[in-house]
């Protein structure tokens, strides 16, 4: 009997010790948080666009040189890459870029690859095409195409209306075959709804 109340002692012993420490749950460590690369919203520029256009110009005919203001509409379509951005855009200028005398740059109209990169609500870009130019000088009409660069910015505002500028370099050596070179350099403010 002895035994056993020995044995008792003891589990009860073991029992107790075993109940000190009480449970413990298991610690279960929360898993890193990783940051997110920030990424740049971007405009998809996609699609058919017209508006019109603002400026001024100062060209040198010959042996005069005149400036004035110009305005008139436009249309193109770009197609978007990803970061890149090409297209193509006509536009239509009635102008007064008066030399004196009645002398004058008085119509204007361009066709022109674009080719940009897709800055999200910007889009800068670099332009090349061809310019009409209507010119009259000494009473005699001057009609001839001759090469244009440029350089622009647009803002797309929202999905439908984009806002931007463009500086255009003109340069027709033996304009018309008048013996003379035209050379003119317009800034245009440009507003497009985009369909």
């Amino acid at each position: 009997m002895k035994r056993i109340m020995v044995a008792g002692g003891m589990m009860a012993l073991m029992a107790g010790a075993a109940q000190a420490g009480g449970y413990t749950a298991p610690v279960v460590e929360a898993a890193p948080v990783v940051a997110q690369p920030v990424v740049a919203a971007t405009g998809d520029w996609t699609g058919f666009y017209a508006g019109g256009q603002l400026g001024y110009g100062d060209s040198d005919f010959g042996p005069g040189s005149g400036d004035g203001a110009f305005g008139g509409v436009h249309a193109g379509y770009l197609y978007d890459l990803g970061r890149f951005v090409t297209g193509v855009e006509v536009d239509y200028s009635a102008a007064d870029l008066d030399f004196g005398q009645g002398n004058s740059v008085d119509r204007m109209g361009h066709i022109k690859a674009i080719g940009g990169i897709d800055q999200g609500a910007w889009l800068l870009y670099g332009s090349i095409g061809a310019a009409y130019v209507h010119a009259d000088i000494g009473g005699t009409g001057y009609n001839d195409v001759i090469p244009a660069v440029g350089l622009g910015a647009s803002y797309k505002m929202n999905d439908a209306w984009t806002l931007g500028g463009e500086l255009m370099y003109h340069k027709g050596d033996n304009f018309d075959r008048s013996g003379e070179d035209l050379e003119m350099t317009t800034l245009s403010m440009k507003a497009s709804f985009n369909f």
